[in-house]
């Protein structure tokens, strides 16, 4: 039997993503984040850490940031001409797309099983099968959400490195520290205090959502939604004041 598109697309995206985990293993580019959250958890874990999942807390708002940085890595492994080669071998920028996102996923994934048995191992006299299963979907929906924010923060959306780090750090800053705003906010409140609004398996299945909307984002910008946009806006520029227009609207 002939497998069917959707079969190809999946084969090519899971083909994508190991290839770029292994970019980013030989590059070692997932040292630094991976590193600075392995330290973390042996400060949170390192003496009497308290009763579970209060502790994971930290560590699952810190997933959200380092999420989003091994994406924005993973995103980053190839240049332009050979990203362009991948696009082509793959059969469009899609399958592309969501191997980065896979590979930004597992490697979110990985860290998450990391912190529950490191919490698990300190304060074991308080753990529950149900902490547990809380600890691991907590962790999960603050670090695909940090996918989601490093594929949106990442080419060819912004091409900048350094408008690339400003954005994803004020967006994880302002969306990270409110306790009411999902996933990030109500999941971390979940593991801290109890509260939590749609509980941490709704910020799971938001947090999915998130990466889903954003890899569509990403694959428009692929097929060129930013070029369509600036020539529907070219008129609007011409009539802009030339001071004004070279300054904030060069071409």
């Amino acid at each position: 039997m002939t497998p069917g598109p959707g079969s190809a697309r999946a084969a090519a995206a899971l083909a994508v993503a190991r290839m770029l985990g292994e970019d980013i293993a030989r590059s070692q580019r997932f040292l630094v984040p991976g590193l600075l959250f392995g330290v973390v958890l042996a400060v949170l874990f390192g003496g009497d850490p308290g009763a579970l999942p209060e502790p994971w807390a930290a560590s699952a708002l810190l997933l959200y940031p380092v999420g989003a940085w091994l994406t924005h890595s993973v995103a980053g492994t190839e240049d332009d001409v050979a990203r362009t080669v991948t696009v082509t071998a793959a059969g469009g920028g899609g399958p592309v797309v969501a191997g980065v996102a896979l590979a930004g996923a597992a490697g979110v994934a990985v860290l998450s099983v990391l912190a529950v048995l490191w919490g698990l191992v300190a304060g074991f006299s308080t753990a529950t099968p149900g902490i547990l299963i809380e600890g691991l979907f907590g962790h999960l929906a603050c670090g695909l959400s940090g996918v989601a924010v490093g594929l949106v923060c990442a080419r060819p959306v912004i091409r900048s490195l350094g408008r690339a780090l400003l954005a994803g750090l004020a967006f994880v800053v302002v969306t990270g520290t409110r306790s009411w705003l999902p996933p990030v906010g109500t999941a971390v409140a979940a593991l801290g205090s109890g509260r939590g609004g749609v509980g941490v398996f709704g910020d799971v299945l938001l947090a999915m959502a998130l990466v889903v909307g954003a890899a569509a984002l990403v694959v428009r910008c692929e097929q060129g939604w930013p070029d369509e946009w600036g020539d529907r806006l070219e008129p609007v520029r011409r009539r802009l004041p030339r001071a004004v227009r070279d300054r904030f609207w060069p071409e």
